[in-house]
């Protein structure tokens, strides 16, 4: 045999060596990773779009990205501020930008299909926006937290106006049943017909009310407690749990089976009551997070059970997931920053019913969309 032949049957016998080698290796690697995915606690998956939503026309922008939900439809509303919008993109005497409507609309492609909002006949509208909520007839319900912001506003779909329940720049602290004071989120029972609402940046309590006429119907702190304005201080993470809400109490939502689960933003954890008020358990999240608290929002995940919760975490600039049934997190989504699937002050998160997640940031402005892709290891 030549020496060619033997180095060219030489390199081919290596080259399948390597091969073997490589394909073992793959082998293995996939045992090991079946091996531990088999292990795993199984979570939702999802995959950012960077595309959604389509660019808004008019020259709108938009300011800080401050409620979020989803109607029947699967179109998804956002809330927004507009008061100062257009400072931040034109200096004296530029051209840039116009400021869009405070409630806008789109469709699960990211095509904006309705938007309204702003001041109108027999009722005032809010200082500072926060919070949207839908109801089971298709209602618009609006918060709010300027310091005269006192009231909750319900519109019709279009925005036609319907009901105000406070009058605006009256409180009376949290025990004060006539009026709200910088409310900031809220849900509403389809078969009571009775609206939650967490009250909020200046009071420290739910209240819930008739959905249809405003009347009141009962309210409760912490634990269940009568709320107390007395000032706790700053939060310690190493001190007994604090037997009042802090400022922001910050959403209340409420789960299929009845539960409503509350936000209590800088302490750090999620307080669950029966619908009365009863209190039922709470959990704790990323606890040693200071300053604005780790518990911002939260939403389901869309199968039958609800297995999961999401919450948006606007100190840590993630969205985290955790198990409904024991307030413990399974795994995080994002990290800080500008680009698609990095977060910046998400502030509400939502879902569709495919089980896709939506999260609107309050400093980033903007709303992302992430793909459900389903269930896969933690």
């Amino acid at each position: 045999m030549s020496t060619r032949r033997r180095r060219e049957l030489f390199t081919g016998l290596s080259f399948v060596a390597v091969a073997v080698a490589l394909g073992v290796t793959a082998t293995l690697l996939d045992q090991r990773a079946a091996a531990q995915s088999e292990g795993a606690v199984q979570v939702p998956m999802f995959e950012v779009d960077p595309l959604w939503p389509k660019p808004l026309p008019n020259n709108w922008t938009v300011g800080n990205a401050i409620g979020i939900d989803v109607d029947s439809s699967d179109r998804i509303w956002m809330f927004h501020r507009t008061t100062g919008v257009a400072d931040n993109f034109q200096g004296p005497g530029a051209s840039c930008c116009t400021v869009a409507p405070a409630v806008l609309v789109f469709n699960q492609t990211g095509d904006l299909v309705s938007s309204w909002g702003g001041p109108g006949e027999g009722f005032t509208w809010p200082d500072s926006n926060h919070g949207l909520w839908l109801d089971h007839k298709g209602n618009v319900w609006i918060g709010s937290n300027g310091d005269d912001d006192t009231q909750v506003l319900k519109f019709t779909s279009t925005g036609n106006y319907l009901l105000n329940i406070g009058t605006q720049g009256v409180h009376h602290g949290s025990n004060d049943i006539a009026n709200l004071w910088k409310a900031t989120e809220g849900s509403v029972h389809a078969a009571d017909d009775e609206v939650y609402v967490s009250d909020g940046y200046g009071n420290r309590r739910v209240i819930v009310y008739d959905a249809e006429t405003g009347e009141y119907r009962r309210h409760w702190g912490a634990y269940g407690n009568e709320p107390d304005d007395t000032d706790l201080g700053n939060y310690d993470p190493d001190a007994p749990p604090a037997q009042q809400f802090r400022n922001p109490v910050h959403c209340a939502e409420l789960s299929s089976d009845d539960l409503l689960y509350v936000c209590d933003r800088q302490n750090d954890r999620i307080q669950v009551f029966q619908k009365d008020g009863t209190f039922v358990e709470e959990g704790f999240i990323a606890k040693q997070t200071l300053g604005s608290g780790s518990v911002w929002d939260i939403a389901f995940s869309r199968d039958p059970q609800q297995q999961f919760i999401y919450l948006a975490d606007g100190s840590n600039h993630n969205v985290r997931i955790l198990s409904r049934d024991t307030l413990e997190e399974l795994a995080t989504i994002g990290t800080g920053g500008r680009r698609p699937g990095q977060f910046y002050g998400p502030h509400n998160v939502i879902t569709d019913s495919d089980g896709n997640l939506y999260v609107a940031e309050t400093f980033g402005a903007r709303i992302q969309k992430f793909v459900y892709k389903g269930l896969g290891p933690s």
